[in-house]
């Protein structure tokens, strides 16, 4: 997609420390065949080649680490959390292995071999990450940032306090521009009185964000140029945001940046490819799921008796503003809108049932939305789809809201694994704005890295309310 890059999403020294366990996952096989027969070759005589059995392995394996959240560059995590996610994903990377070896016999790894193999991987997996752990933060890994504009535009990136959220970059310097409404200080990086192709040089910068509050004659075009014909990339303030924070903020955004900005497409190839995803993918879940499923609807009935309901449709609003019902486990009292109005879950909601705490904890109650999307009215990966009510609601106060309802809603989604769970105006807003980066950046391999993501969500129960 145009303007839209790997790296923009996931980051350099991501990309180096799954390279990394990569390598460590593949040499396994190979270091286990070392130590049980003394030689590559007398194991290949034994057992036939390993490299497909290695690529397996480590693929697998590697699949699984994505899934339980160990490649989320901005969140700061402890390692015991690590030490547990990690056993966590050689959990599920073992019971895929299981299943493939079941499947195809020719690429399984005989146990002997396997027990070696996760030794050795456990080990060197724990000192890389240990290592990197304490070498992300440094400045090896970030862009030398300069930000052109120190006014209430600027203040967007002031705002980004937290060390996770600054792991990308580092700002070198910042220089008043002219038509800045008001001048912060307070960080202590301000330069004035020197040009911007200069202080470049002179702070060997990465990059130049232009963050002027006001550019209407006001931009050092000559002096841009020559930044950006020496190699140091000059990019717009709402860019640099989307970039690090993985959202589009609306409170800056105009519609001619809409309008200009690379994204915001959808081909028919990427409407096709999504398609036979989700019908690929929704099929394959009701096929696991479904003994999960007949077990939820046991515990409803003897919850709330034989002749309750087991299923709740709420309607809700898909792609181009057309309504559906989406297709839900009841989780709720049957008269949790006995009045009829649409009400927000809240923490600790007494309307839900016993057994709906547990689903809605696990997101076990959206299962049957797999249904939804076979028929079509949903994607596995969109934004969340809300209710008519709501949507009326926020689209009077919140701009660019209907801008959301240009993809299929989807059952899981870019802002469910960003932001917790809404139940608020401003949640909505925030929430928005991880649906507009997805809007703006989606293609396939940014939906298979959110179903994967989405098992960490569901085995942590993030944000369920």
């Amino acid at each position: 997609m145009p303007g839209w890059s790997i790296n923009n999403f996931i980051r350099t020294p991501l990309l180096l420390l799954g390279a990394g366990e990569l390598l460590i996952l593949y040499s396994s096989i190979y270091v286990a065949a070392l130590v049980r027969y003394g030689s590559i070759e007398s194991c290949e005589l034994d057992l036939g080649p390993l490299n497909l059995r290695a690529f397996a392995v480590a693929s697998i394996m590697l699949l699984s680490l994505i899934s339980m959240g160990l490649y989320h560059f901005h969140q700061r995590i402890y390692f015991r959390e690590v030490l547990v996610r990690l056993a966590v994903a050689y959990v599920l990377g073992s019971v895929a292995l299981a299943i493939l070896y079941f499947i195809f016999p020719t690429v399984a790894v005989p146990w002997q071999l396997s027990a070696v193999a996760v030794v050795y991987a456990l080990l060197f997996l724990l000192l890389l990450r240990y290592y990197f752990m304490n070498r992300v933060d440094e400045n090896v890994f970030r862009r030398r940032t300069l930000i052109y504009g120190a006014g209430e535009r600027a203040s967007a990136v002031a705002d980004l306090r937290r060390k996770a959220d600054r792991r990308g970059f580092k700002i070198v310097g910042s220089v008043p521009a002219p038509g800045d409404a008001s001048v912060d200080a307070s960080n202590g990086l301000l330069i004035r009185d020197k040009s911007v192709d200069w202080l470049a040089s002179e702070l060997d910068a990465d990059e130049i964000v232009i963050a002027m509050d006001d550019r209407r004659g006001n931009l050092p075009v000559k002096e841009l140029l020559n930044c950006k014909l020496r190699g140091i990339a000059v990019i717009d303030l709402l860019e640099f945001l989307e970039r690090e924070t993985g959202k589009i903020r609306v409170d800056l955004v105009n519609p001619g940046w809409l309008i200009f900005s690379p994204g915001f497409r959808d081909s028919r190839t990427r409407k096709t490819s999504k398609r036979v995803v989700d019908l690929i993918a929704s099929t394959v879940i009701v096929l696991i799921t479904w003994p999960v499923m007949l077990l939820i609807a046991l515990a409803t009935k003897i919850e709330d008796g034989l002749r309750a309901p087991v299923f709740y449709k709420q309607n809700r609003v898909g792609q181009g503003g057309t309504e559906f019902d989406v297709l839900k486990f009841r989780s709720m009292r049957e008269d949790a809108e006995a009045d009829g109005k649409a009400v927000w879950a809240e923490e600790e909601d007494p309307r839900i049932t016993r057994a709906g705490r547990l689903i809605r904890k696990y997101r076990l109650d959206e299962l049957p939305q797999a249904f939804n999307v076979i028929r079509g009215q949903m994607s596995l990966v969109g934004p969340r789809p809300e209710r008519p009510e709501f949507v009326d609601q926020l689209s009077e106060s919140i701009p660019y809201y209907s801008e959301r309802h240009t993809v299929k809603p989807g059952v899981t989604g870019w802002a469910q694994l960003r932001y917790s769970y809404g139940s608020s105006e401003e949640d909505s807003v925030e929430k928005l704005q991880y649906d507009l980066f997805y809007v703006k950046n989606h293609n396939l391999f940014l939906d298979l890295t959110i179903i994967l993501q989405t098992v960490e969500v569901i085995l942590w129960g993030k944000g369920a309310r």
